[in-house]
């Protein structure tokens, strides 16, 4: 899988990885720790019309279930077992990035309907994907 001389390379990825992923889990930690005191000391989010708060905790839970999907894939890479490819890895990159956008979305208009926000969300979500997949092929077919 290697060539010759990416041993050093490759060495350096996983060090600059396990150290991200430490810096990640750091960070995760305190966040929960400060949204449950917000959510059990100061009562934000409950209450019948605080839906987007449940909507809002099950995207937060996508984000932790991608962080331990992380974990895993990072002890595949420390041991050379890993049968994803690069591409795979960019395209799983870009998940906590649309989970976060939707988070941030409901926590700053706060719907009444969260269902319907998602769905709006993933629609226009869904749009722009298939907009940048037709401009790449097209990209690719003028090259």
């Amino acid at each position: 899988m290697l060539q010759e001389g990416e041993e050093v390379v490759w060495a350096r990825l996983i060090l600059m990885a396990n150290k991200l992923m430490r810096f990640t889990t750091i960070l995760m930690f305190f966040a929960v720790l400060m949204g449950a005191l917000l959510w059990l000391y100061y009562g934000v989010g409950l209450g019948a019309d605080q839906t987007w708060m449940h909507a809002k905790l099950g995207l937060v839970m996508g984000v932790l279930i991608f962080h331990a999907l992380c974990f895993r894939h990072l002890k595949a890479l420390r041991t050379g077992v890993s049968q994803r490819t690069h591409i795979w890895y960019r395209w799983f990159n870009e998940l906590p990035v649309v989970l976060m956008l939707l988070i941030v979305a409901l926590v700053v208009h706060k719907p009444l309907d969260p269902g319907s926000f998602l769905i709006n969300a993933f629609s226009w979500l869904l749009g722009f994907v298939l907009v940048v997949v037709a401009i790449l092929r097209v990209k690719k077919r003028m090259a």
